[in-house]
């Protein structure tokens, strides 16, 4: 049985509070971003690539039986660690669900609070990108 959006979200709340220093919770998300399955070549197009990051991000959303999959790559190390925890968190769910999805984890591991603002927003923007997907691919269904 595949885990709601929620149930994800709270697992990585729970890894986070394992770290009592920042320096840990970036190095777990550096560690993350090492894990992430690289991002073939032709999907690094200036279509993928998300505004407002200072660094270079690209998410390629596929719709696969009805959920939506999420690949990404970036070429700094904490922001790759950002992206994959967003993708573990939404990937493989539907359009709708992510849609309705409220992502509180970003601000309970007080991720926000530890990035620079350049950081932040780029954060808000693959956040926006991934709901951009969501929407346009619930159009279609």
């Amino acid at each position: 049985m595949m885990k709601t959006i929620n149930e994800l979200q709270d697992e990585v709340i729970e890894e986070f509070e394992d770290f009592e220093d920042w320096m840990d919770k970036y190095q777990m998300l550096i560690d993350l971003g090492n894990d992430l399955a690289p991002l073939d070549d032709k999907y690094k197009t200036e279509q993928n690539l998300i505004d407002g990051c200072q660094s270079r991000v690209w998410v390629q959303c596929d719709l696969v039986d009805g959920r939506l999959r999420f690949t990404a790559e970036s070429d700094a190390l904490i922001v790759k660690g950002i992206i994959a925890l967003l993708i573990r968190v939404i990937s493989g769910h539907t359009p709708q669900e992510i849609l309705a999805a409220d992502l509180y984890f970003i601000d309970r591991i007080g991720l926000r609070d530890h990035l620079s603002p350049t950081r932040s927003n780029g954060l808000l923007a693959m956040v926006k990108r991934i709901k951009a997907y969501a929407l346009v691919y619930s159009a279609q269904s």
